[in-house]
């Protein structure tokens, strides 16, 4: 099955890397790759082979480890690519970093290839997926939506504070707030959330969720307010405190 993504694989193991371009173009994926970030870099810039949708990108690397990369492809505000994240060790730690970074979500070495191909499939589908739970206005104006001093334009993802300041935000992240804007004055899960943004069940002290609201909560400016726009329910989960309506 050919399909339009490209797929960046970044790994310092020839053979491993190798192996995870053939399988990949076998399942219809454009495949580039990359063994440190360097060439990463050189990639991302050249564009030749038409633009990335997404990297495989290996923590444990020569020289700028997986972290240093992750961290760099956020710095400069853009919208980031989705970021799958390889880990030979089932760390916990390396896993809560790797999240903390930016990744979008995480494998642990050895994996399954068909696991590997489900993750890819997921990830890509959420990038590109535009939820529609709750309906917010009609008209030209009904894809931003306001809650609270903010404002979110689902159309170009953006997210605007009170000053209309543009403030960047991960997949990830971004996916977080609108299950949490989809579903406003409500408590979640970490299951539910899990499964809504990641579309995957928790896993025995699955902390991702938890990484991942404490992120978001920065971006709000969260941790600041006397009543925050996302609060912790003991024993239940998240609740989406604010107000949502379409911007006019």
């Amino acid at each position: 099955m050919q399909t339009s993504d490209h797929i960046l694989v970044v790994d310092d193991d020839d053979e491993l890397r190798d192996l995870l371009r053939q399988y990949l173009e076998k399942n219809g994926f454009k495949v580039s790759t990359a063994a440190n970030g360097r060439q990463m870099r050189a990639a991302l810039a050249a564009g030749a082979a038409g633009a990335v949708d997404m990297i495989v990108l290996d923590l444990m690397l020569p020289g700028e480890d997986g972290l240093a990369l992750c961290r760099s492809l956020h710095a400069d505000g853009a919208t980031p690519l989705p970021i799958l994240m390889l880990t030979a060790r089932n760390e916990e730690s390396d896993r809560i970093l790797g999240l903390e970074m930016g990744a979008d979500d995480y494998l642990t070495k050895p994996f399954a290839s068909r696991e590997l191909l489900a993750r890819i499939r997921a990830i890509l589908r959420r990038a590109r997926m535009v939820p529609a739970k709750v309906r917010l206005g009609d008209g030209d104006g009904g894809h931003v939506l306001r809650f609270g001093a903010w404002q979110l334009d689902t159309r170009t993802q953006q997210l605007l504070d009170g000053a209309g300041v543009s403030v960047a935000l991960t997949g990830a992240e971004y996916r977080l707030l609108r299950v949490f804007i989809e579903h406003p004055q409500r408590v979640l899960t970490r299951d539910q959330l899990l499964g809504l943004t990641q579309g995957r069940e928790a896993e025995a002290f699955d902390r991702s969720i938890d990484i991942l609201v404490s992120r978001l909560r920065k971006r709000l400016r969260d941790d600041a307010r006397p009543q925050r726009l996302i609060q912790t329910v003991r024993s239940g989960g998240y609740l989406f405190a604010a107000s949502v309506d379409a911007a006019t």
